[in-house]
């Protein structure tokens, strides 16, 4: 039997970068998943690769950032397995800009997107979690912990995104439900390319973290020992920045 057999694994962004691999490595242990993000397609890949495999997915396409699509969600998920096990946090949005710049309206999607929909989904999915001592995990930033220039507005939402972890996990720790944050730096994925051009710096993927390596600390931390809880893994490259 592997670890997770017939655990149902809700995974955010599960079609690229950290969710994807998160997503693969839960599906390899047995996992029924279902991938949610806004573009089909990447998920129809990630479902299709797992049945191949022999695993069980979904791909279900939502915006994170619209409440009737957060509950049509949620009812879609209650309808097709009766209960989750696990929910991982990884969908996430990032515009760079100064905190004299930046607009705020890309503040308000940053809010929409890495805040209030996790915040959401989280409350829909909490009785089926509770209900299964389950597990949740909120895949955070290093830049949650400690903000940089020009991610300000990122780095705000995270660093809430780390609050609402730590509250959920003082409230739900007595229901035998588990809560993890994770804070990867820089990681090797479309969207980190895209933010290396925004910035104006060559991308080098083989210096930076692998979504394989975010997706192990991850499984490591779900299949401990009921005797154990991880409450916050931080994960950075091992080659620093010349």
């Amino acid at each position: 039997m592997t670890a997770l057999a017939e655990q149902v694994a809700v995974v955010t962004g599960g079609g690229t970068g950290i969710g994807r691999a998160v997503a693969r490595a839960l599906g390899l242990q047995g996992a029924m998943l279902a991938l949610v993000g806004r573009r089909p397609a990447p998920l129809e890949s990630v479902a299709a690769a797992t049945r191949e495999a022999g695993g069980q997915a979904r791909a279900y396409p939502a915006d994170l950032g619209r409440d009737d699509e957060i509950s049509d969600l949620a009812g879609a998920l209650k309808r097709d397995f009766g209960h989750a096990d696990i929910l991982v946090h990884s969908a996430a949005i990032v515009r760079p800009g100064t905190v004299a710049d930046a607009p705020g309206e890309d503040f308000d999607l940053h809010y929409r997107i890495n805040l209030r929909g996790p915040y959401l989904l989280t409350q829909a999915l909490l009785p089926m979690i509770r209900a299964r001592q389950g597990q949740i995990v909120f895949i955070n930033s290093s830049v949650g912990l400690t903000a940089r220039a020009q991610v300000g507005q990122y780095a705000a939402t995270k660093h809430a995104l780390k609050a609402i972890a730590d509250s959920l996990r003082e409230e739900v720790n007595r229901d035998g439900v588990r809560v993890l944050s994770v804070y990867p730096g820089r990681t090797a994925t479309p969207a980190q390319e895209v933010l290396h051009a925004l910035e104006g710096r060559p991308y080098r993927p083989d210096r930076l973290l692998q979504p394989e390596d975010v997706a192990a600390m991850v499984l490591t931390a779900l299949c401990l020992p009921r005797t154990a809880e991880v409450t916050d893994i931080q994960i950075r490259p091992m080659v620093k920045p010349d």
